[in-house]
């Protein structure tokens, strides 16, 4: 069972996805915006991070939390799974070919809308690999 924490300003879409991930054994942590996580994540420390590119004060937010992270030393095995509609306001093609550590420093990229099995075999498969 792993802690995930998810990042989203969709309070909807971020309610479903607790209810998938707790359904499956994890124990989940909903925030609506990118302001303290970082502290949040260095006192309660999380097995996953799963992060949404855009937020309402920031369209970037999610990119700029991710870099921020991996400056903090305790923080820098955390990993991070990027869950973004980016390509359908921005059609630029954002994917798993642009992680990069410096720019999207994270260990997986989904697209909204998404399949929920997709999803949960993701946060699996990224909790497994960093205990």
């Amino acid at each position: 069972m792993a802690k995930v924490m998810i990042v989203d300003d969709d309070r909807d879409f971020m309610d479903s996805i607790c209810r998938v991930l707790k359904h499956k054994g994890h124990n989940t942590t909903a925030l609506y915006d990118t302001e303290g996580v970082i502290e949040r994540l260095e006192r309660e420390p999380h097995d996953v991070l799963v992060l949404d590119v855009m937020f309402p004060e920031d369209a970037a937010a999610g990119f700029h939390l991710a870099q921020d992270i991996r400056k903090h030393s305790d923080l820098t095995r955390l990993p991070i799974l990027i869950l973004s509609a980016i390509n359908t306001k921005f059609p630029m093609g954002f994917g798993p070919d642009d992680i990069d550590e410096t720019w999207m420093p994270v260990q997986d990229f989904l697209e909204k809308p998404i399949d929920f099995d997709v999803l949960t075999a993701k946060v699996q498969k990224l909790a497994a690999n960093s205990s």
